[in-house]
């Protein structure tokens, strides 16, 4: 085994978000269902830009929902088009974007679900503590059941090379996400892509098991 150490890591800075949003005909689709889960549009902005994520490639439909927003919708308006969150298997913070971007509607419309009887799950990238620049698992473990976190490499160089992050040190601090969330959140799924080039998903597995996430392994380009 070599003892050289691995080289620093690169951060490019990236813009992964529409600086100008053309607002389109349609009203914007807030929530859409999927094999009888809830999932909320609540942002199509992120800190990562993915070489595999569909919307950086021309698309933001997901199974025959458009999910490109015309501007950032309010809690309340997602809340009313949840209706009674009981009848779905899970409602889950997904859409095109990163979830704890806006979290404090985040937590709104989360409180909101678990008062009535629904159950919970945020899609996340990990990287919710460092652009809220605090942690945040305190604030998430009353009102989520379940996060499934995209840990997608297995060493930072893999990482950056699929990701781009805008943040330094991001995978590093998504591997300090998973290990953090699993002692206060039900259930953390960890996942990663089988079929990106490099990247090792049995050592995302262990990655994901020695820090108490549960390991799904994802498969390339297929979304929703």
């Amino acid at each position: 085994m070599s003892s050289t150490s691995p080289s620093p890591v690169s951060v490019k800075p990236v813009r992964p978000n529409l600086s100008r949003r053309p607002v389109h005909s349609e009203p914007d689709q807030l929530v859409y269902v999927i094999d009888q889960t809830l999932y909320i549009n609540l942002t199509d902005r992120c800190t990562l830009r993915c070489d595999f994520c569909p919307k950086h490639n021309g698309c933001t439909d997901v199974k025959g929902h458009e999910l490109y927003l015309s501007e950032r919708p309010l809690a309340e308006q997602i809340i009313n088009q949840i209706g009674d969150p009981a009848r779905y298997k899970e409602v889950v913070f997904c859409g095109y974007g990163e979830p704890t971007l806006r979290l404090t509607p985040l937590l709104e419309i989360a409180y909101a679900v678990k008062a009535g009887g629904g159950k919970t799950r945020i899609n996340t990238d990990g990287l919710g503590s460092r652009v809220n620049k605090r942690d945040i698992v305190p604030e998430l473990a009353p009102c989520i059941d379940a996060l499934s976190v995209s840990l997608n490499a297995q060493d930072p160089q893999t990482y950056a090379r699929h990701c781009h992050p805008a943040l330094p040190d991001a995978w590093q601090s998504v591997l300090d996400f998973i290990n953090r969330a699993s002692e206060m959140i039900p259930a953390v799924y960890v996942s990663a892509i089988d079929g990106l080039p490099g990247v090792d998903v049995e050592a995302c597995r262990q990655l994901a098991e020695a820090r108490g996430g549960i390991f799904r392994r994802r498969v390339l380009d297929e979304v929703g």
